[in-house]
């Protein structure tokens, strides 16, 4: 049974109007994607593509084809080159980077220069990007997603008299969601999401939700949804699910929960 600290902010979801038109029910960006990961933005992808009208998505020239070939089994949407990143970033609702990301010196200068450019849009920072980033360009439009590690890091970088404005959503086993000074635990998954590609699943229904409400309620919201997936999954197949599962059953569990909620 959802508590009713948790109902309240499944009751914000908006529902797609019936007189509503392609794009008003959210336009997201993707930017991921490496060399050496090719599937982390893609269960980003899989599982965004179901929330948001549009989705585009853009990563290194190598990734960018993989995904043009499989598209046609998993996503309508735009496959874009890096030149063309910020034409999509004034477009889009909302903006995710980082899934799949490497650590390197370019993951760092590509998010920070965008984060100071675009200093106003919605941002979620995830993977790479969140590992990458100057913390000091984190505002309260932002969101991050970091394991307790990754925080570590993060705070590391602060001197004393600095702190992160951005939402939180601590992953663990008790998700903490910290923001608008509220702080929000919420329980539930298993052993089975300690697999690779459910945090990036996870940061792709924060972002899809983030384009078109707050962003403690899609902290929230993607939180508990993703760990109540996992719930669902376990009572079928145990532990022996994955990241793709988890992409596909996120809305079959998602459209329950909001039926009842009364």
């Amino acid at each position: 049974m959802i508590s009713s600290k948790l109902k309240s902010f499944f009751l914000k979801i908006n529902l797609p109007s019936a007189e509503s038109h392609k794009g008003q029910n959210g336009k997201l960006l993707i930017i991921g994607g490496s060399e050496l990961f090719h599937a982390a933005s893609k269960w980003s992808l899989d599982v965004a593509s179901h929330f948001v009208d549009m989705l585009f998505y853009s990563s290194i020239p190598s990734n960018n084809e993989l995904v043009k070939e499989a598209k046609g089994n998993f996503w309508n949407g735009i496959v874009i080159p890096r030149q063309e990143i910020e034409k999509y970033i004034e477009e889009a609702d909302c903006i995710l980077i980082g899934p799949g990301m490497e650590r390197t010196d370019e993951t760092k200068q590509l998010t920070n220069t965008l984060l100071k450019k675009y200093t106003e849009k919605k941002w979620v920072l995830d993977a790479g990007a969140l590992q990458m980033v100057d913390p000091i360009l984190l505002k309260n439009n932002h969101i991050i997603t970091p394991h307790s590690r990754e925080m570590k890091v993060l705070e590391n970088k602060l001197t004393a008299n600095q702190t992160i404005k951005a939402t939180i959503l601590l992953k663990g086993k008790v998700d903490v969601v910290r923001g608008d000074g509220q702080l929000t635990e919420i329980e539930g998954g298993n052993s089975g999401m300690t697999k690779g590609g459910t945090g990036d699943v996870l940061a792709g229904l924060v972002a899809a939700l983030y384009c078109t409400h707050d962003a403690l309620t899609s902290c929230i919201v993607a939180s508990y949804i993703n760990k109540k997936t996992g719930d669902f999954l376990y009572e079928s197949v145990g532990p022996y699910f994955n990241a793709s599962d988890l992409a596909i059953a996120i809305p079959k569990v998602f459209w329950e929960t909001l039926q009842n909620l009364n």
